[in-house]
């Protein structure tokens, strides 16, 4: 008789059975040798977890572990600090194995997994030790989303080129939205991020989705096929991060669309899963959809799945979460009227983009969009550090060094008259309505600047300057138009007698860094 199977990581032995079953079991190793196959002299890992996606279970002394599995299910070992899994040429680890008997429906668009057959006798996951430290930092890049490989040659050249040496971090993180609707570029990111030669993982994000999918549980299909699990979690140094799906999809209010929010068996992972975390670790949720806007009133989240989550984190007094999908950067603080039961309020990030505003505006020296995006952000990426169960982050823009954090707007030649007409603006990039941002002239006194919730004026000129056409053709698509940005200070220009004048902004970021920015100013007649 034969079998159909697909091996998914080198540290996977199967051996198959004939007949179905409705448990999967197996063994996690110590793969001493790294030949994917436990010998003889190699211990078996006892207290390791593994998942089917929603119940989490715990190896015993002889690195067993047993699971329910049902047609559509993909196991997965929770990552252990001081160990890893083989890596495949894309630089992913190989720690789970896909179990759809049936394959995934053959009428999608796009394909998701072939049919895997009977499940195995023994699914088994060879670990590698590694050494890691309690301190270590994380590339995370939110929304490279190239709908084309136009589009993904831009994101090669402004972002993956721009990165460098990367020996400092650890691993990276995509936040969702890899690509742009057309799945068929799966693996095409995923060679151009391999060539960061990091360990990398990956959230969904609602443009990586399967849209012929009739029900939420299949719409991940192709994004199982291409990176494995949309929900697992792994440990790191003292840090515990969670990955999650938070697209449903289509919408059961209308029956089309997306809204944010969890399946069941999603929060019952979330749940099974940090019952096993110890509490003084760092957790990390690392979605695509921001749970709140800082309207606090957008329908784009179901509240109660926000709440449910909220609920089972808040057991941990170290959080934090990661988001992407708005195309702007701004923090969002969740406190006890939003339902967080901690008197710290819950940070989540929601990080500025690699693609920026979607590769538009005027083209650089490479012949790259700057896609500033629609708060005036510029388009980049973010450094988190992780110290123990503290962390603190850094927002790199794109071709700049990493000291530009403030972005000044304002006249850089007004006349003496109507010198205090004129506004100078400071945005502060991981700003945030918590922060204090100051100026001074000419090396005077500290003042303090005033927070507003405006349009970046610079964003506006810039977008402007498309629908103002009229002899000269500006290189690159139009932007987006503007949205209110959250990091943004205002102050009316000081009185200056004529001649060249200097204003400082200084701001202070939530971690206590002060950030400097400096304009010259000259006032005539």
């Amino acid at each position: 008789m034969k079998f159909t199977f697909i091996f998914f990581g080198l540290g996977l032995c199967l051996a198959f059975s004939a007949f179905a079953q409705d448990r999967v079991s197996g063994t996690i190793y110590n793969d001493q040798n790294g030949n994917s196959q436990m010998d003889e002299n190699e211990l078996a890992l006892e207290g390791v977890a593994v998942s089917n996606g929603r119940d989490v279970v715990l190896t015993d002394k002889n690195g067993k572990y047993q699971l329910p599995i049902g047609d559509d299910n993909i196991v997965f070992v929770v990552k252990p600090s001081g160990y890893t899994f083989r890596r495949n040429s894309d630089n992913l680890h190989q720690f789970y194995y896909i179990h759809k008997p049936k394959g995934s429906p053959v009428d999608m668009k796009y394909a998701g997994s072939n049919p895997t057959g009977g499940i195995p006798k023994s699914v088994d996951f060879g670990l590698l030790k590694q050494d890691e430290s309690d301190q270590f930092d994380v590339l995370v890049f939110g929304d490279p989303q190239t709908y084309d490989e136009r589009d993904m040659t831009f994101f090669q050249k402004g972002i993956i080129d721009e990165v460098g040496d990367t020996e400092r971090f650890s691993f990276g993180l995509s936040l969702g939205d890899l690509v742009g609707d057309n799945l068929n570029l799966h693996p095409l990111y995923k060679s151009t991020i391999s060539t960061l030669k990091l360990p990398w993982f990956n959230v969904m994000g609602n443009h990586d989705m399967n849209y012929d999918a009739t029900v939420d549980s299949l719409s991940d299909e192709t994004f199982e096929k291409n990176f494995g699990p949309a929900n697992y979690a792994f440990n790191y140094g003292n840090a515990h991060f969670i990955v999650l799906d938070n697209i449903i999809y289509p919408n059961p209010a209308t029956g089309k669309g997306y809204v944010g929010g969890f399946r069941e068996e999603q929060l019952q992972f979330l749940k099974n899963d940090l019952k096993l975390v110890p509490k003084e670790k760092l957790v990390v949720v690392a979605y695509h959809i921001p749970m709140l806007l800082n309207d606090r009133n957008s329908e784009h989240f179901r509240s109660k799945d926000r709440q449910r989550f909220m609920d089972i984190l808040s057991e941990f007094p170290n959080t934090l979460s990661l988001s992407a999908h708005t195309h702007f950067q701004t923090q969002i603080f969740f406190d006890q009227a939003d339902g967080w039961k901690r008197e710290k309020p819950h940070h989540e990030y929601n990080v500025g983009t690699t693609s920026g505003d979607w590769y538009s505006g005027e083209l650089n020296d490479e012949g790259v969009p700057i896609s500033t995006m629609r708060d005036g952000t510029p388009k980049g990426y973010m450094f988190l550090h992780i110290d123990g169960h503290d962390y603190q982050f850094d927002y790199k823009v794109a071709g700049k060094d990493i000291d530009y954090q403030i972005a000044l707007t304002g006249a850089e030649i007004v006349s003496e008259e109507f010198v205090r007409s004129q506004a100078l603006y400071a945005n502060f990039f991981i700003g945030s309505e918590r922060d204090k941002v100051q100026y001074r002239l000419n090396d005077g006194e500290w003042k303090d600047m005033i927070y507003t919730r405006e349009i970046d004026p610079d964003y506006a000129f810039h977008t402007l300057g498309y629908d103002q056409m009229v002899a000269n053709i500006k290189s690159g698509k139009r932007p987006s138009n503007a949205e209110n940005s959250t990091h943004l200070w205002k102050v009316r220009y000081p009185k200056m007698p004529v001649g060249e004048h200097r204003l400082d902004v200084r701001a202070v970021d939530m971690f206590g860094k002060e950030h400097q920015a400096s304009k010259v100013v000259r006032v005539v007649k």
